[in-house]
């Protein structure tokens, strides 16, 4: 496991000089995460391995990635979709969606990914806000989810169906082109046009349960955090296998489910079905995974599954598990360490940071119940509430709370450090964040999940880059 990185060993300059960039300069993340490995020794490494539903198993390696990416870049192009506007996906867990995504980022486009148990309403609020031009889906999910409100949808201009009957479909969506057939008659070549740090990437809406929901817009230069946290919080190293559970319609899946293994050049898991507990004691087992990222949600099922079926498997190449989504109890993360053989490392971030933000790191000691110190970078303090419950300023500096007393989680990146990552967050007009002192690094920013001092948040290393500010919303993507 990683040696512990503390602040005095880290900067952020060191983690992007890690990544190659682009020839010509700047970031791209497609680059990052698989352009620059399949021109290496990696070219013939699965990048990608799905287990569909049926049972069967398919590898895309790096090489067979970058040459369908290229084609979707290529079609993108083609159909005119120029860079800046927003490409939907509304799929489950599918490779299509990662060729969709690092696609998009070739044409320096902007992706946007749907939960796809959403229903037609969530569907088409949050393809208007983002003007949505193009979405990836399914015929099934089209039907359900699209056809329903389409006439809503005037800036929507090609639908890309993939996967049933999309050939028969196709011709009957206004806009819809059978995405296997297109990509098959492209060619699979294609050059990543010069691409600034700042060029926007991602598209994340919040859950919306607590009103409309949020959008959060994430840059290229984010791929530096994305691949720091993967290195620092999760320890990927070369020749993982790293199974991220999360939906990929949530920033969970994106962030860690696509980017940040390709990022480090692993094999990224890719499970089509819905949970069973002796279905993943199984994948976990059979394909050796090292690295698990999974939700507070799906171990406390596993608990309630029984013991036995942990003791049927062969885990022994598991290095480390995470979670994320929720406050992890103290006793999942003993429950992990006596029969999953071990300690359940909790993870804190937001659809608003992109990125891992607080978290046990790899090669520390975990504190079962706490939600563990912030990254190297990243500082974290909590701010005293008013009697509205809103955070108290003076003077536009946040009140600090005592040590016993619970408060606003408030993150800021370290002075003297300037974050390139999670700062590379931009909220958009549709959010209120909630940001006091200002914009700069010294800049306090208000996330959502209280905190007190003496426990959740217990140190000062941390790692969230600038800009990361919250706001007020709750996302159950994270």
């Amino acid at each position: 496991m990683t040696p512990t990185i503390t602040d005095s060993d880290f900067s952020w300059a060191a983690e992007r000089a890690l990544l190659d960039g682009l020839p010509g300069g700047g970031l791209n993340i497609a680059h990052e995460a698989v352009d620059r490995h399949a021109a290496g020794p990696l070219r013939d490494r699965a990048a990608l391995r799905w287990l569909a539903r049926d049972g069967s198993v398919r590898d895309t390696t790096y090489g067979e990635l970058a040459a369908q990416t290229n084609r979707f870049a290529r079609l993108l192009a083609e159909l005119g979709v120029e860079p800046g506007e927003t490409v939907f996906a509304l799929l489950g867990r599918v490779p299509e969606l990662h060729v969709a995504a690092l696609g998009t980022f070739k044409r320096r486009a902007v992706f946007c990914p749907l939960y796809s148990a959403f229903g037609p309403e969530p569907v088409a609020q949050r393809l208007t806000l983002g003007a949505g031009a193009v979405l990836v889906t399914t015929p099934r999910l089209y039907a359900r989810r699209v056809a329903p409100v389409r006439d809503r949808l005037p800036a929507l201009r090609h639908v890309l169906l993939v996967g049933g009957d999309a050939a028969e479909v196709a011709p009957t969506v206004p806009g819809g082109v059978d995405l296997t057939a297109e990509l098959a008659a492209r060619a699979p070549d294609w050059e990543i046009p010069p691409t600034a740090d700042d060029d926007v990437a991602l598209l994340h809406f919040t859950s919306g349960t607590t009103g409309r929901p949020k959008g959060a817009l994430h840059v290229h230069e984010a791929v530096v955090a994305h691949h720091a946290t993967g290195r620092i919080a999760l320890d990927l190293h070369d020749g993982d296998v790293f199974w991220c559970t999360a939906d990929p319609g949530w920033v969970t899946g994106m962030s860690y489910g696509v980017i940040t293994p390709l990022t480090h050049g692993v094999t990224c898991l890719i499970d089509e079905g819905e949970f069973d507990a002796a279905r993943w004691y199984e994948t976990l087992a059979e394909q050796r995974v090292t690295v698990w990222y999974t939700a507070p949600t799906a171990i406390r099922m596993l608990m309630r599954a029984g013991v036995e079926l942990a003791r049927d498997h062969d885990l022994s190449a598991l290095r480390l598990i995470a979670s994320v989504g929720e406050p992890l109890n103290a006793e999942a993360v003993r429950w992990g360490a006596a029969h999953l053989g071990l300690p359940i490392r909790d993870t804190w971030w937001q659809t608003e940071t992109g990125g891992i933000m607080i978290g046990n790191l790899a090669g520390l000691e975990v504190r079962p119940g706490a939600m563990g110190r912030p990254l190297p970078g990243i500082e974290a303090a909590v701010g005293r509430r008013d009697d509205d419950g809103e955070l108290r300023v003076d003077a536009g500096v946040p009140v600090m709370a005592d040590d016993d007393e619970g408060g606003e989680l408030l993150l800021r990146a370290r002075a003297g450090r300037r974050c390139s990552a999670a700062t590379s967050t931009r909220t958009t007009a549709t959010r209120g964040a909630s940001s006091a002192g200002g914009t700069g690094p010294e800049t306090w920013h208000a996330a959502t999940r209280t905190a007190g001092t003496g426990s959740s948040v217990a140190a000062t290393t941390s790692s969230s880059p600038q800009g990361t500010s919250s706001g007020r919303s709750r996302s159950s993507g994270c």
